[in-house]
């Protein structure tokens, strides 16, 4: 470890401008990303220190996630493409003791965890303090090395933006401990489902692994859910800058209150399809035997939960080709294939706008009026797991500029971002 003074130096001489280039992929970022990390050290040591900044410390970072393709196809164990982007949490961490936790996330109070108290209590559901001790327990469950430790975080994957706030969280915190306990040796895969373990359990929220898998191990990768114990994940190496194209991710504003149900709904349901069929999951369920049989689902399930059924067996054949595509160097083959699977996620998975409150349609009117502005220079489509929130978009880069002012116009100044696709996971800084 080095000081909090040492690593203040680094960054303010410019001595770690190269690593933070080889995180954040922009050069222009890298003056706002150099005074982010000096002011975690600085209030690490105020908080946890008392102001010594000779106070040994290390740095973690653990970045957003987008999706992009394989809309809810997770779940019932099947394909995926994914990519973590360059927006993180970061993480300074430090005071290694033996019997507490301490979190301090920025713009809230410190979270104090007793690692002699990591029952899951109902009352904590839904709450911060449930994603620590969830990743916690579960890291010793499974036999890996975990302590106390003071940690403060601050992250610019911001809740609600659709970029996976809450597993970017859950992975700083098991790579916290992979590096202060474990010698950084726990796998990515593995903190991920720790990751999904605490999401699922502790905080109550059903989810499947993609967006744990994405932000853990990082990259642009393709992941087959056929054995979730043990999913098989492809890095796929591919520079949306070399096809002149930009991935855009607008917040719309919509709000994610009351949609737990409508998140829980569509796995819910997909389930029951297949277990019409004597199946666990979509995946285990042949596609023509649910074809054969779709009258017999619509009498048990009804037609939403079969056309989220035929959204899945879509969607799952559409994230191989979407993969196949890009390791081919065919983006244009591969933008084709993406406008299907928003036009599926629309129509058949239906997970544009709750049916709760249909006066309220902020994802809807942000395709639309991107379909209008764009004019074939870029193909919008809902983002993640849908209902409110946010949208993406790959947008050629001559029209880049014309659509973020159109999207700002439209939700509000900083309202669409444009990021890079990140070669990092969760992993240490320094």
């Amino acid at each position: 470890m080095k000081t909090i003074s040492e690593i203040i130096k680094e960054f303010e001489s410019g001595a770690k401008d190269s690593r933070l280039l080889e995180i954040y992929m922009d050069m222009s970022k890298i003056g706002y990303q150099r005074t982010r990390y000096i002011e975690a050290l600085l209030a690490y040591s105020d908080e946890f220190a008392g102001g010594d900044n000779e106070k040994e410390v290390e740095l973690f970072s653990a970045p957003g996630r987008s999706e992009i393709g394989g809309n809810h196809t997770d779940h019932q164990h099947g394909n995926v493409l994914c990519a973590s982007v360059n927006v993180d949490a970061i993480a300074v961490a430090g005071n290694v003791n033996p019997d507490r936790v301490r979190v301090l996330s920025k713009g809230y109070d410190v979270m104090s965890i007793g690692l002699d108290n990591l029952e899951k209590k109902p009352e904590e559901e839904g709450t911060t303090i449930a994603l620590i001790k969830g990743v916690l327990f579960r890291m010793k469950e499974q036999g890996y090395a975990i302590g106390g430790f003071d940690a403060y975080i601050t992250s610019d994957v911001l809740s609600g933006s659709g970029l996976s706030s809450s597993a970017a969280f859950e992975t700083i915190i098991g790579t916290i401990v992979s590096g202060l306990y474990n010698e950084m040796k726990i796998d990515a895969v593995e903190i991920a489902k720790i990751g999904q373990y605490a999401e699922n359990v502790y905080f109550g929220k059903p989810c499947g692994l993609m967006d744990q898998m994405a932000c853990s191990v990082g990259s642009l990768c393709h992941i087959d859910f056929l054995n979730p114990e043990d999913p098989r994940i492809e890095k796929i190496d591919f520079d949306l800058s070399s096809v002149g194209y930009s991935l855009c991710i607008t917040d719309t504003k919509g709000s994610h209150a009351d949609l737990t149900p409508d998140y829980a709904a569509v796995p819910k349901e997909m389930k029951e399809v297949a277990a019409c069929f004597n199946r666990e999951v979509l995946r285990e369920l042949p596609e023509e035997d649910f074809m054969r049989e779709i009258n017999t689902a619509r009498e048990k399930c009804g037609d939403r939960a079969v056309l989220r059924a035929m959204h899945f067996y879509g969607e799952n054949k559409r994230a191989v080709e979407e993969a196949e595509a890009l390791k081919k160097g065919d983006f244009y083959e591969f933008l084709r294939i993406f406008r299907q699977s928003g036009d599926s996620s629309y129509k058949y998975l239906q997970n544009v706008y709750t049916n709760h409150d249909v006066g309220h349609q902020n994802v809807s009117v942000g395709i639309a009026v991107s379909e209008y502005v764009l004019k074939g220079r870029g193909i919008p489509r809902v983002h993640g797991g849908g209902f409110a929130g946010t949208m993406q978009a790959f947008v050629d880069d001559r029209a880049v500029s014309e659509y973020k002012t159109a999207m700002d116009g439209l939700y509000g100044e900083g309202s669409c971002m444009v990021y890079k696709i990140r070669r990092f996971g969760g992993i240490r800084v320094l």
